[in-house]
């Protein structure tokens, strides 16, 4: 399986942004962008597979000179990289009143994520009346991220992750990079089996899981790291740039 692996004419790279295409300093490395660049020429499609809204990924992709897909907000929305939404799953205005209210209760940090803006430790004047696409908490106290964990998890309308240790995301269910990306492959006639997924939180989990070929960052979670078929250097020491090096170039 290795020796088919390392053959393979990989057909697609998806890259989660933070901990693993950016270093600490929220900067794509050289090396990043030299071995994107040198995929790209291959013929290789690269897409960014982010919980991130499209305003705060569009740069990015600018300056890697992207001409494909944008996987936003965990799968919330896809966007070809002209501007085009393609898809949107918003979630349900009721889930939201419930996790504000548990912000409120556990006195949690909070951002969401809604068609037109981020929120950060606020909430709209008329809630309902917006398109709510991704809830987040950043929690430090365990216990605490604990309970909201489960209090969450019993209710079968949402999807949880994590995008960092200490905090939750959620979206609607059945709402992840997995289901997206094997959506973008549909568009480009190739499979999930022609994909290199790369990333190293619990909502990089279902693509590393489902993609031909699952790579976590140095720094990722033990879980995703269990659930990797190959662990690359870290996000500080152009991970993203030697996985590219070792299967594709």
């Amino acid at each position: 399986m290795k020796q088919e692996r390392e053959t393979k004419q990989w057909k697609l790279i998806a890259l989660d942004i933070d901990g693993t295409l950016l270093n600490d300093k929220h900067e794509v490395p050289e090396a990043n962008k030299k071995a994107i660049k040198a995929a790209r020429e291959k013929g290789v499609i690269v897409v960014l597979s982010t919980g991130r809204s499209i305003r705060t990924c569009e740069d990015i992709a600018r300056q890697l000179e992207l001409s494909s897909y944008l996987v936003t907000v965990n799968g919330s929305e896809i966007w070809h990289t002209e501007g085009t939404l393609l898809e949107r799953n918003p979630l349900h205005y009721k889930h939201i009143k419930t996790m504000w209210d548990l912000t409120n209760t556990y006195k949690t940090k909070m951002w969401a994520v809604t068609k037109d803006k981020v929120w950060r430790d606020e909430f709209p004047e008329i809630p309902d009346a917006e398109q709510w696409l991704k809830y987040g908490f950043d929690i430090e106290d365990d216990k605490a991220r604990e309970e909201i964990f489960s209090i969450l998890s019993a209710n079968e309308e949402l999807e949880l992750s994590n995008s960092s240790p200490t905090n939750i995301e959620v979206n609607a269910v059945g709402i992840n990079k997995a289901v997206a990306l094997a959506k973008v492959c549909e568009k480009e006639g190739i499979t999930m089996e022609d994909v290199i997924a790369m990333g190293d939180s619990l909502n990089d989990l279902a693509m590393i899981q489902a993609a031909g070929l699952g790579i976590a960052m140095g720094n990722a979670q033990d879980k995703v790291k269990e659930a990797a078929d190959w662990v690359t250097d870290k996000n500080t020491e152009d991970g993203v740039a030697k996985a590219i090096r070792q299967w594709v170039l």
